[in-house]
């Protein structure tokens, strides 16, 4: 095929500052519910519909447990009032999740650790500014869940949003292949710490990283039990699948996995064999998606975790059409990496039973922070993902076109700070139409 021909840099920033007059960059956030506002607890109940429904339950339990519980699991609400919204029509690959304990570490395939975005089961093609949305509020919603207040919340949204302008006017005058292979790794992460913070934090990623491999995962997770190694089970975390073939049905899942990978990788997960499979319950708003680990071992005995995860629609292609891909898996490893600077050489798709799974390494040196370890170093923390964010849209979208709409950038950063308090209003709201419900018995929970 031949190359199309690029627009020109004018045209772009053209495109860019048109793009005001269809969002314009104040109005963002003047965020309130729209009139026919769906109820929140009915866009919740629709996506039961494909997942275990011995989970349901505990789905309810786990979201009602906080306002930020809540948050995670509410993509789907979030989506539909995004989507009542007007747009500014710059498309980037949305990661589609972005609150902010969605960013983290990962062993590169180089095995250098790198900080980057790491959940991307609502990718799909959007505009930039609903993912910086996402950050954006979660950052208040967390900092509110730890005791902070709304002055605390919003410079922490200032300072990511600050961070994310100023790298997408970098990015707007980078080459291509600058873009691409832009990576934060260790060293520039901590670089968003002040001194006395750097050290700590250094520690916790040199501790972390130890442990969070398959290796660690294997002295932890598993047992040798008359002769074979087997996945120990901690209901609800980890049970057994009572399938006396299962075994079978896991190497037929793989074979059809093994199909979208390189060759390469496919001959490395070739010299291991299949020792067990444990179904696995995972996070919040993924409760009740089908989850199973599977363990492998090769000839030395080393092991190897691989986590298959059903994949269903995104939450946004109600609202932005239906993703291109066929299998939903394959889109969110498509969206994935697109959006990483590096992405694990095990990542990819398969079906079974008229579903969809995506798979990745399980932890793999994988470090995520939690809410109290966060936030202390909310605004650093907080500065660091918006950089992130700049990346991986830089790497799918026009940085000329949307460094043009951004502009200074500071109308920007006071909207979406607007937004922020608001939304997390929202969520507080929300999260306690839940509750009630719960409470009242018109919703199972179970918060094991």
């Amino acid at each position: 095929m031949p190359f199309a021909v690029p627009p020109t840099d004018p045209d772009r920033r053209s495109c860019g500052r048109e793009a005001r007059r269809q969002a314009p960059r104040g109005t963002l956030g003047d965020w309130t519910p729209a009139p026919d506002r769906p109820r929140s607890l009915e866009l919740l109940l629709a996506q039961n519909d494909i997942r275990n429904h011995d989970l349901v339950a505990l789905r309810h339990g786990r979201m009602a447990l906080s306002p930020w519980n809540y948050y995670r699991g509410a993509a789907a609400v979030m989506a539909s009032d995004l989507a009542a919204q007007p747009r500014s029509g710059l498309t980037v690959q949305l990661c589609g999740d972005a609150h902010i304990l969605n960013f983290g570490l990962w062993a590169t395939p180089e095995r250098n650790l790198s900080f980057d975005l790491r959940d991307f089961d609502e990718t799909l093609p959007g505009p930039f500014e609903w993912d910086v949305a996402r950050l954006a509020a979660s950052i208040v919603v967390l900092a509110r869940h730890n005791g902070m207040d709304d002055d605390a919340g919003r410079d922490a949204v200032r300072r990511a949003v600050a961070t994310y302008v100023e790298r997408m006017a970098a990015y707007a005058g980078a080459g291509q292949m600058e873009i691409w292979y832009d990576r934060v790794d260790v060293d520039r992460l901590l670089g968003h710490f002040t001194p006395e913070w750097r050290a700590q934090v250094a520690r916790l990623i040199e501790r972390k990283g130890r442990r969070r491999t398959s290796r660690g995962a294997f002295d932890k997770l598993t047992a040798e039990v008359d002769g074979r190694r087997i996945i120990v089970e901690d209901p609800p975390k980890l049970t057994h699948v009572d399938v006396p073939d299962r075994l079978r049905i896991v190497a037929e899942v793989a074979d059809r996995y093994a199909e979208s990978l390189r060759e390469d990788p496919r001959h490395c997960l070739e010299q291991f064999r299949f020792v067990d499979v444990a179904r696995q319950v995972v996070g919040v708003g993924s409760v009740g998606m089908r989850v199973h680990l599977f363990l492998l071992m090769d000839h030395s005995g080393e092991p190897l975790f691989l986590q298959v995860k059903q994949a269903g629609p995104s939450v946004y292609e109600r609202f932005l059409g239906p993703s291109v891909h066929a299998n939903h898996g394959e889109r969110v490893i498509t969206g994935q990496r697109l959006l990483q600077s590096a992405t694990d050489i095990f990542v990819g798709w398969t079906s079974h039973e008229g579903m969809d799974f995506y798979v990745r390494q399980f932890r793999d040196m994988k470090i995520i922070a939690d809410t109290e370890q966060v936030a202390p170093v909310l605004g650093e923390f907080a500065t660091a993902c918006g950089e992130v964010l700049a990346k991986a849209h830089a790497r799918t979208g026009d940085p000329v076109a949307i460094a043009a709409y951004l502009g200074s950038g500071r109308r920007f950063e006071r909207a979406m700070g607007d937004f922020a308090v608001r939304y997390a209003d929202r969520t507080e709201a929300d999260h306690a139409e839940l509750v009630d419900a719960i409470r009242s018995g018109h919703l199972p929970a179970d918060d094991g």
